[in-house]
C-alpha cells in the first residue's frame, strides 16, 4: 500500500473527503517527522513507537571486490511494532 492508497483507504473508512484526508496524514507524518527531529520519542499506542537511534561506525566489506570499507557513524529513525499490532500481523 502506497500513500495514495492508504489516503484512499482511510477517506473511505472515515466517511471523509479525500483531500481532507490527504492534509490529516500529511500533517501526522509532519508531526512525527518534526519530533524525531528533536530527538523525541514518538508513541502510538496499540501501533507502535518511532524513535531516532545512533548507528555506530563499522567495517563493511564489499561483496563483489572484498576490500574493507569504512561505514561512517549515523542517525537512522527506527520503528518498532507493538505487541497489539505484531499479534494483528500474527507474529
Amino acid at each position: 500500500m502506497n500513500k495514495k492508497e492508504l489516503i484512499s483507504a482511510t477517506a473511505e473508512k472515515a466517511g471523509l473527503t479525500k483531500k481532507d484526508t490527504k492534509a490529516a496524514v500529511d500533517s501526522v507524518f509532519e508531526v512525527i517527522a518534526g519530533a524525531l527531529t528533536e530527538g523525541e520519542k514518538v508513541t502510538i499506542i496499540g501501533f507502535g513507537s518511532f524513535e531516532v537511534v545512533q548507528r555506530k561506525a563499522r567495517t563493511g566489506v564489499n561483496p563483489q571486490t572484498k576490500q574493507k570499507l569504512h561505514i561512517p557513524a549515523k542517525t537512522a529513525p527506527r520503528f518498532k511494532a507493538s505487541k497489539v499490532l505484531k499479534a494483528k500481523v500474527g507474529g
